[in-house]
């Protein structure tokens, strides 16, 4: 069965840090662009960051830019999102997607989310 679980969301203070992780199985990850969005309540979706299948280009929105750091371990099928800094404005569930396109095909699969509260 083709899965990304993402982990390691909670409950974290202003200011503090988190790391979460998106693991794939039934697929290899190392072809695929990997991006994290979230969802805050009552808000819709938002694009947080981006890594491309080789690892060495990312990029970040704005909002997260300069705090968050996006990673990747192709040989533990494993994409991280490193949260430092963290605001209560980046409360939200984080979703991890995953993305291969060859011509006529395209490979989409998001994970399930896990919530990130940050709040004193």
């Amino acid at each position: 069965e083709v899965q990304l679980v993402e982990s390691g969301g909670g409950l974290v203070q202003p200011g503090g840090s988190l790391r979460l992780s998106c693991v794939a199985s039934g697929f290899s990850l190392e072809t695929y662009d990997i991006t994290w969005a979230r969802q805050a309540p009552r808000k819709g979706p938002e694009w947080v960051a981006v890594i491309n299948a080789r690892g060495d280009m990312t990029n970040y929105a704005n909002s997260v830019k300069g705090r968050f750091t996006v990673s990747r371990d192709n040989a533990k099928n494993t994409v991280y999102l490193q949260m430092n800094s963290l605001k209560p404005e980046d409360t939200a569930v984080y979703f991890c997607n995953a993305q291969f396109g060859i011509p006529g095909r395209l490979y989409d699969y998001w994970g399930q989310g896990t919530q990130v509260t940050v709040s004193s």
